[in-house]
C-alpha cells in the first residue's frame, strides 16, 4: 500500500481529520492533504512524527 494511502488509512481508523493529525504532527491541512494523494512527501523528521502519532513507524508507512 502507497505512503499517502496508509496515512489515510491510519488516520481514519484512528478517528482523526486531517486538520486533527496536522495540529498534532505541527504542519497544516492542507499539507496533510498533499502527502495522503501524493502531492508531497514529508521530510523524515515529519515522517517520524506522522508514524509517532499514527502508532507506527517510518517503515511500515512506506509498505
Amino acid at each position: 500500500m502507497p505512503f499517502g494511502e496508509n496515512i489515510r488509512k491510519l488516520r481514519e481508523e484512528k478517528g482523526m481529520s486531517q486538520a486533527e493529525l496536522a495540529d498534532k504532527v505541527g504542519v497544516t491541512q492542507s499539507m496533510i492533504a498533499r502527502y495522503e494523494t501524493y502531492v508531497k512527501v514529508p521530510n523524515i523528521q515529519t515522517s517520524v512524527e506522522l508514524a509517532k502519532v499514527l502508532g507506527t513507524t517510518c517503515e511500515k508507512l512506506v509498505e
